[in-house]
């Protein structure tokens, strides 16, 4: 996530995770924020497993936990997906996502070095979140707005709502992962309270931890 123009605050609501229109929206933000909040689109020869990697599994195994940013009657211009047991989601995707992706893509041959090689591989064999950092930080998400929606507290207040939602669940920590290019990301997430965990060289895992709501 980037900066952006400023903006009014844009409506928030659960993300019609059956809904095909909306999916295929929340793919196209996937891709025209993938380089580094910019637009990758024209920088993948398959877009779709774009959003098979980075969206499509949050929409069809937590739909509970993903929302949209969407002004009245028109579509999103922005999302937060997320999952509460990083673990059993990873488990999940083996047994039921990751086959159907390598099915669909294994007629579209992939340049070596290129994105789309680095997405097949992805989904080939899918990296696994360290158990060090799922013991106290059990959940996760991902988030990106389109430029139109950056500022205005958009992106705060998304994930003032996942961080709610979690916490209502008794999730006691959430982490992410931020290239460590994305400096704005940075410094956007450490704002927001938001510790480094993992200073790594190409990725950052970011980590926030959830204090039980009070009863």
């Amino acid at each position: 996530m980037t900066a952006g123009p400023r903006t009014a605050p844009l409506p928030v609501r659960p993300a019609r995770a059956g809904d095909p229109d909306e999916v295929r929206r929340i793919y196209d933000i996937c891709l025209r924020t993938a380089a580094l909040g910019r637009d990758a689109t024209g920088l993948v020869a398959d877009p779709r497993l774009l959003g098979d990697v980075f969206a499509g599994p949050y929409l069809a195994h937590a739909p509970d936990l993903a929302w949209v940013l969407a002004p009245a009657e028109s579509p999103p211009v922005g999302y937060i997906l997320a999952v509460a047991d990083t673990v059993s989601f990873e488990r999940e995707l083996d047994r039921t996502w990751w086959p159907r992706v390598r099915a669909r893509a294994a007629d579209r041959p992939a340049e070596p070095g290129s994105p789309d090689a680095w997405l097949r591989s992805y989904a080939d064999e899918p990296p696994r979140t360290s158990a060090e950092l799922t013991d106290r930080y059990p959940a996760h998400f991902h988030v990106d707005l389109l430029p139109e929606a950056q500022g205005g507290g958009n992106g705060r207040r998304l994930i003032a709502t996942v961080v709610e939602a979690l916490r209502d669940r008794g999730v006691p920590g959430v982490h992410l992962g931020v290239n460590a290019r994305n400096t704005n990301a940075l410094g956007f997430y450490l704002h927001m309270g938001f510790d480094i965990l993992d200073d790594g060289p190409q990725t950052k895992f970011l980590g926030m931890r959830l204090a039980p709501r009070p009863r």
